[in-house]
């Protein structure tokens, strides 16, 4: 139908005055598309420590003009497949699927209905169905790397894992850090010293696997394969009477709140949540757009994990790493003046 553009304008306003608001559930049948995804997550929109994945997700559909619908199941398997299908009923462009911790998840039949990405979590089986996760891998290269450069070549000793893989059970995070750090030590011809594995990696397995260690070999640096088990690993270092790091150094991963408010500030590779949430979003639309195939086999992108250089590392230079970034802490974009930024605890 063809009409002036005065026509046009003067109901536009008639249509503004009135608060007359066009009914999405019809445009999306004239379109074909909702403008909205749905992310279904295990426990991570009440965890405050992933909460910035949230954030990054929400960011993300917000500057595609979607709207992000969030749902949490807290584990139950039944109850994700209920909120799939009622996502999917409501025509939601997409399903984002999120894990708290990175690991192989089976994919429901019901996710391969339609766009679908996995979020901090890979398939089981052979599921053509894209990820996105942490670069673990590197996360684990980059603290050796920072070890090495840092001068050290003798008494490096891990906690939380063991070369030969003991540790947590079911941990992609575990075997891909393990991975990425035995890669450049034995390039570097270099051995471990000592390993202690966790069965769980919370201050307290961290605190007894030190204690352990201390008790067979006097290291120079800890690895640690989180920062919980760091801050337990500091106790019983402390208990021992060695100072962090003039006589023992820490290293670590994931950039916990309170990494940055132990003394002496904790030295870590950042888990990358915000840039996960975005990449996932993402990643979605663009198998909506049809830019990419959306069965794509293999489709995994790995996200960087920055490492956050403090005081922690004896000789490791203020001025960053070779091949990391140079930051004292992960610095996230300011948040717009509508948005509130999440509180972290």
């Amino acid at each position: 139908m063809r009409i002036s553009s005065d026509a046009e304008a003067r109901v536009r306003l008639a249509a503004r005055e009135a608060g007359y608001r066009p009914n999405a559930v019809s445009r999306s049948l004239r379109t074909g598309t909702s403008r909205t995804v749905g992310l279904i997550s295990d426990a991570v929109a009440t965890t405050a420590f992933a909460g910035h994945l949230i954030w990054g997700a929400l960011d993300q559909a917000r500057e595609s003009d979607h709207l992000l619908l969030i749902a949490e199941t807290e584990g139950d398997a039944e109850l994700e497949r209920e909120l799939m299908t009622a996502m999917l009923d409501r025509g939601v462009d997409g399903l984002i699927v999120a894990s708290m911790y990175t690991r192989a998840i089976n994919v429901p039949a019901v996710l391969m209905e339609g766009p679908a990405v996995l979020l901090n979590a890979v398939p089981v089986g052979k599921e053509a169905i894209g990820s996105v996760v942490p670069d673990e891998s590197g996360a684990g290269r980059s603290v050796a790397m920072a070890l090495l450069e840092s001068g050290y070549a003798d008494g490096i000793c891990l906690i939380g894992a063991t070369p030969h893989g003991e540790g947590p059970k079911g941990s992609l995070a575990a075997v891909q850090r393990l991975q990425g750090i035995l890669s450049v030590l034995q390039a570097a011809e270099v051995e471990i010293a000592g390993a202690v594995a966790c069965a769980d990696w919370q201050p307290a397995q961290g605190l007894e696997a030190t204690r352990r260690l201390l008790a067979e070999v006097t290291p120079s640096a800890l690895i640690c394969f989180n920062d919980r088990l760091a801050f337990g690993a500091y106790q019983a270092l402390a208990d021992a009477g060695l100072d962090v790091p003039a006589d023992v150094s820490v290293i670590s991963f994931d950039d916990d709140p309170l990494a940055s408010w132990v003394r002496p500030r904790l030295t870590t590779v950042a888990l990358p949540h915000y840039a996960l949430g975005r990449a996932a979003v993402k990643m979605l639309l663009t198998q909506r757009e049809g830019r990419v195939r959306a069965a794509a086999e293999d489709q995994v992108q790995r996200i960087a994990m920055p490492l956050c250089v403090r005081e922690s590392v004896r000789g490791l230079a203020a001025d960053g790493v070779a091949g990391t970034p140079n930051i004292s802490a992960v610095q996230l974009p300011a948040r717009p003046r509508h948005m509130a930024r999440p509180k972290v605890s």
